[in-house]
């Protein structure tokens, strides 16, 4: 299994056409681009604003709960050219013991999960080497 590294979230930058998460350690920080909605997403997370509707990711926050799952951690497991790869870990009972369920899911959903939930963000060790590393001042 690959080490772990720890990420922080540092800033959301948006555009009409994509947006950018700056991601990243004390170290280095790194760039993922996504889409405009994801923006606005992680935006309402960042200001802690309250839209009169519920998102999708409301939605899985409660399907998650409804079928007793907890989300444990959310990891950024690979990078392959400029696209970004994530697992989603959850914890499930099963009778009396829980297992542990693996999700492929994009990146820019599993960050905004990771901060409305509070959850543990973290990325390979080789994905933090492999990254390019963006500038502070962006």
């Amino acid at each position: 299994m690959s080490e772990l590294v720890p990420l922080t979230f540092h800033k959301v930058l948006q555009s009409r056409s994509y947006t950018v998460m700056i991601l990243g350690t004390a170290e280095k920080k790194f760039a993922i681009y996504a889409d405009p909605q994801v923006g606005y997403h992680l935006q309402l997370q960042v200001g802690q604003a309250h839209p009169s509707r519920p998102s999708t990711f409301d939605l899985f926050e409660h399907i998650f709960k409804g079928l007793g799952a907890k989300i444990l951690q959310v990891v950024i497991n690979d990078v392959q050219d400029t696209t970004y790869f994530a697992r989603l870990f959850l914890e499930q009972p099963l009778g009396d013991q829980k297992q542990i369920l693996e999700v492929d899911a994009r990146p820019s959903d599993c960050v905004i999960l990771a901060l409305t939930l509070k959850i543990p963000l973290f990325c390979t060790r080789e994905v933090l080497l492999t990254t390019v590393a963006v500038d502070d001042a962006i």
